[in-house]
């Protein structure tokens, strides 16, 4: 039965002048006149007025008489101006009976004046707000997803809150007596909702009608921290933290070094203005934000305070070595081997605008403020290069980010072909027909949360917390989707179980029990026909399905900071109509966790359900579970962890416990077994599984409780992982590394351990126990490896320089020099070696230099050309393209760059195989003041005849002038096109904000021989560039690429005979004479394959 309150008001005033007002609001059922617990009922002449309640049921005139008549009896006989009438009076109507009916309290009085003044209506009798007897409103609360709000309350905002009804099953609501007055405020509030607050809107009607949404009750989510920043002593410097939630937060706080920053002294809110600054006060800050429903820290930001003449940078640059090529081994340092200096692109004080700003409208970064070109001497050769000599203070090279992906099947790869890609609940992209997609990341974005709709929901809607590059450039990431399973049909009036897991000759981890008549429809009606129900199960006794996990397992805890969770199972809920158009909500749903599936004791009271927030990718509690005994489904007693739930607007939950023992593992990515600290590979995704306890911890070895991915910078990666400081196999890992869609190898284990090449010293090794997932069977993938994860002991100095960190020692973890301990991964390059004059890391985008020969002239936009080349011959040969200015006059006869690639053999033809040769662009220089016609020549080794040259190259050559001089068959020279090419031309060109992504969709359609396909195999028979055929070479001479020379050996001898155009004016930049022969150098393996995007 509906609950009403009913609300009376009068008013009297007393000879002295006073008013003296009183109102009353009385909750009752409906259709009953006995109204109990009565705050307060004006007086007034006896026949005056009216009094109503909230279910629309006039009181009496008989009720209202007899209420003000013994008020007005008890008055006279009291005497209302004395002193001690007034003592007496209020006590004694604070209980009146009338006949059968009881009211508590009757009256209220108020002695002193009220200072309220009422735009409309009158003021009640607490004098905190005016009411107008003739005015209804009536109101709609609904959820985020549209259904109603069921039972949420409605307070009148005053001195103090004042509940004034409730809504019903429809979310409806009704309130007589509330002015239209612009100044009545309402809180609305329901359990895990955010409170609404709504003021009531200024009208001439008398009866209004509003609506309000309440958004479910989050932690607020810091969306902007602070920047790190530089400055001078004396200076100012302004940092500012944003943070959104619901509701939204209304306290932030600030800390320096760990120490809160008093409020009070320096008046912040969400921006810390600190001026006139000391050396004392660099360091790290960050803020916490805080509302009702909790808090959030944002990211550290560093800054840095320098006195008033010191260097803005050390000028002295850092040492970075370089690969030369194959005929320039350096006897001086007794290898092939250069430094060429390298200035860390960190934040330096530069020129500062006026007035104090969150973001410097300039920022500056330390780079290169001198270089000087210095001439290599090779064999018969001088290679000129560009040596660093001084670093200054400069603005920050400007980059893009970017992530690129597939996102296919987790069963049999099948791509997620056109489905939607959100950013919160924003749609920002669209996956390809082969699942590919791209996005380009804003400059701001702090943590990049992604969520994969399939339009044709055969997939689970899955959320992705992705890393990226902060410094520019691209990141491959592989989504692996789950599929939705097949939905049952089930009885809506009907008690229904619904298994969570399947695994052979093994209990379900859990159930699903949906009580009868528990589903409805969003407008609140129960619904009572059939219910397709498709429930989506990930189970981690399935290591399998690990990449599959939902957004990155995070939870954020009272005081703001990020804790990991440790899951027992995810499962995502679909619940239609019998058409499967609708969509249905369910309530009292209860889960049945088998405690027995809880292989750690001490998880059994942290196990907690938890919903997916998809704007924030964190978990959020959702509730706890108690622990039962049943005997469900089987004869014995058993124990289970029941918990409730209700399934609204969020359909993905989670069973988990909050992990506290955690650590950090580091990891790097090379481009070679040399595992130089020159070649670290940025931008591989370095994957961990952490997986369940071995036996003797009480646990199940198969399964997996957490997944994480983190992304290689300039230092390594530190991946976060459970440990253990007690136990060292408490807790174990799988760690792997991809780069563009291809999974780099782990140095091997067996048959004997290297400590050296692993990168981590004896004995700690053998007590993490490494071994690559080929130890035991070599037909099994190289690309990953195993590890205890053994927390290091503080009594062991062997065990506290890497590999594993305690969590609060990430700083040392990060800035960990080269030489400490840590796990390798490495890329097998293949035949091809690059080489620039002006030195530049594909891998960080801020190493760009501002130079005319430099080989990617803009570092926001990188064009990789390559041409096609056939080989007719019995041998893999090696291809060099030498690239030097053409037609510019600052650049002309001089060096850009070289590059080596190896022909691969087409599998399909004998004798002919194919390379895919990268050359520089034409095009604009980095100053945009005109274009440099780029001077190509192709030189393919050994005894070779140029046969052919695709026709129409040729003719877009002699149609585009200056034509290039080949008179060496041998060789082709050509002026590059300025135009992109496709395959009919034999060349491929693709741009990207990213060096890498360009040159690998470049090398993928030049593989395949079209403009926009790719492929993993070469095709040397379409889209040919040039034609030649070589001859089997003798015993003596060997590949460029068979030549690394061992350390000592004597001086290369020359090579043979290279000539290149000689422009007007020009000398060439460097000759070999005739009769030279090549060195030995191991063979590096060729990988004969391209990933394909």
């Amino acid at each position: 039965m509906r609950s009403c309150w009913g609300w009376v008001s009068r008013e009297y005033k007393w000879p002295r002048g006073t008013f003296w007002s009183g109102s009353a609001w009385e909750k009752f059922p409906e259709n009953s006149r006995t109204r109990v617990s009565l705050d307060t009922v004006g007086l007034v002449s006896a026949g005056l007025g009216k009094a109503w309640d909230s279910c629309g049921s006039p009181w009496s005139p008989l009720e209202t008489a007899m209420v003000t008549m013994k008020a007005w009896i008890l008055l006279l006989l009291l005497g209302a101006t004395s002193v001690l009438g007034q003592r007496i009076l209020k006590p004694a109507l604070s209980r009146v009976q009338i006949g059968p009916k009881t009211f508590s309290p009757l009256v209220m009085l108020s002695m002193e004046t009220c200072n309220i003044t009422c735009p409309m209506g009158r003021v009640n009798a607490d004098c905190d707000t005016c009411m107008c007897e003739d005015a209804t409103l009536h109101g709609k609360v609904s959820l985020e997803d549209g259904s109603p709000a069921a039972d949420a309350r409605v307070y009148l905002q005053a001195k103090k809150l004042k509940l004034l009804t409730m809504a019903d099953n429809r979310g409806m609501f009704r309130i007589p007596g509330v002015c239209p007055d612009g100044k009545n405020t309402l809180k609305i509030k329901k359990a895990k909702y955010a409170t609404a607050t709504v003021t009531v809107p200024e009208s001439d009607r008398r009866n209004l009608a509003i609506q309000v949404q309440l958004h479910r009750s989050g932690k607020p989510y810091v969306f902007r921290s602070p920047e790190d920043k530089a400055r001078r002593v004396g200076q100012s410097v302004s940092l500012c933290c944003d943070a959104r939630g619901s509701p939204a937060p209304d306290r932030y706080l600030w800390y320096h070094n760990g120490s809160l920053l008093d409020p009070s002294l320096y008046k912040y809110r969400n921006n810390l203005i600190l001026k006139n600054l000391n050396s004392g006060q660099s360091g790290e800050y960050f803020c916490k934000a805080s509302s009702a429903g909790g808090s959030a820290k944002s990211q550290v930001a560093k800054l840095a305070v320098i006195g008033r003449q010191e260097a803005a940078c050390d000028p002295q640059p850092q040492s970075h070595l370089i690969r030369l090529p194959h005929d320039c081994f350096q006897k001086a340092t007794n290898s092939f081997y250069y430094d060429v200096g390298k200035c860390p692109a960190k934040t330096c004080v530069g020129k500062l605008d006026k007035g104090l700003r969150c973001k410097d409208n300039v920022s500056y970064c330390c780079g290169v403020s001198k270089m000087e070109t210095r001439d290599i001497s090779c064999d018969g050769y001088t290679l000129p290069t560009k040596v660093i000599i001084e670093c200054g203070c400069k603005i920050c090279t400007e980059t893009k980010i970017m992530v690129r992906g597939r996102a296919t099947a987790a069963d049999n790869g099948e791509p997620l072909r056109f489905g939607h890609i959100y950013m919160g609940n924003k749609r920002v992209s669209m996956t390809g027909y082969k699942g590919t997609f791209s996005i380009h990341i804003p400059a701001d974005t702090e943590r990049l949360v992604l969520t994969f709709v399939d339009r044709l929901q055969k997939f689970v809607n899955t959320t992705k917390v992705l890393p990226f590059k902060e410094n520019g450039g691209a990141v491959f990431h592989e989504i692996k989707l789950l599929r939705k399973k097949a939905p049952v049909t089930l009885e809506s009036t009907e008690t229904n179980v619904i298994s969570l897991g399947e695994m052979e000759e093994d209990d379900p981890i859990a159930e699903l029990e949906i009580p009868p008549n528990a589903f409805y429809r969003k407008n609140g009606e129960v619904y009572s026909g059939k219910v397709k129900a498709s429930v989506t199960f990930l189970d981690p006794r399935n290591i399998t399905t690990a990449p599959v996990t939902q957004s990155d397992l995070n939870f954020v805890d009272e005081e703001g900071d990020v804790f990991p969770l440790r899951t027992y199972g995810m499962f995502s809920v679909d619940f239609t109509d019998e058409q499967g158009i609708e969509s249905l909500n369910a309530e009292e749903v209860k889960v049945h966790l088998d405690a027995a599936q809880v292989k750690m004791p001490e998880h059994l009271q942290e196990m907690k359900l938890w919903s997916l927030n998809p704007e924030t990718g964190l978990w959020e509690e959702e509730g706890d579970f108690n622990i039962e005994k049943s005997t469900r489904r089987k004869r014995e007693e058993r124990t289970f962890l029941v918990g409730n739930m209700e399934i609204k607007e969020r359909r993905l939950f989670n069973l988990d416990v909050p992990e506290s023992r955690r650590c950090y593992v580091k990891v790097r990515a090379y481009r070679s077994e040399r595992f130089l600290q020159s070649e670290q590979i940025q931008g591989v995704v370095i994957s961990i599984i952490n997986t369940e306890p071995e036996p003797g911890f009480s646990s199940n070895p198969r399964a997996w409780g957490r997944f994480d991915s983190v992304v290689t910078g300039p230092n390594g990666a530190c991946v976060p992982a459970f440990c253990d400081e007690q136990n060292p196999e408490a807790y174990g890992a799988y760690i792997l590394a991809s780069m563009g869609g291809e999974e780099l190898e782990a140095v091997p284990s067996a048959p004997k351990l290297n400590p050296a090449a692993i990168g981590v010293p004896q004995p700690y090794l053998n007590k993490l126990n490494y071994r690559r997932t080929d130890h035991e069977d070599s037909n099994i993938k190289k690309t990953a490896f195993s590890i205890n994860v053994a927390k290091p002991s503080p009594n062991s100095p062997e065990e506290n320089n890497g590999p594993i960190y305690a969590y609060e020692n990430l700083s040392e973890c990060e800035e960990a020099p080269h030489s400490a301990a840590h796990f390798r991964f490495y890329r097998i390059e293949g035949d091809r070696y690059d080489y620039n004059t002006v030195p530049f890391s594909e891998d960080d985008l801020m190493s760009w230099t501002d130079d005319y020969l430099a080989w990617w002239p803009k570092p926001m936009e990188f064009r990789a050309c390559y041409i096609k080349v056939k080989i007719n011959g019995p041998q893999e040969v090696n291809v060099r393209s030498r690239n030097m200015g053409g037609t510019h006059p600052r650049t002309i006869g001089k060096l850009y760059g070289i590059r080596d690639v190896r022909s691969i053999r087409d599998p399909r033809q004998r004798d002919v195989s194919a390379a895919c040769l990268e050359f520089k662009c034409s095009g604009m220089l980095f100053d945009q003041d005109r274009v440099d016609r780029t001077l190509v020549k192709v030189v393919p080794q050994g005894n070779c005849r140029r046969v052919s040259v695709n026709s129409m190259l040729h003719e877009y050559l002699v149609n585009h002038l200056p034509m290039a001089t080949n008179n060496d068959t041998s060789e082709y020279t050509m002026l590059a096109p300025l135009d992109p090419l496709g395959h009919n031309y034999g060349i491929y060109t693709v741009t990207d904000q990213d060096p890498r992504i360009a040159k690998e969709i470049a090398l993928g359609r030049c593989f395949d021989g079209t403009s926009d396909g790719t492929s993993r195999t070469m095709k040397s028979d379409v889209g040919v560039g040039l034609t030649f055929t070589c001859s089997e070479r003798s015993a003596t001479e060997q590949s460029i690429f068979q030549s690394q020379r061992n350390l000592g050996q004597q001086s290369p001898r020359n090579s043979g005979q290279q000539s290149i155009l000689v422009l007007p004016g020009q000398s060439p930049v460097y000759q070999r004479p005739p009769a030279s022969r090549r060195n030995n150098q191991a063979r590096i393996p060729m990988r004969g394959q391209r990933p394909t995007y």
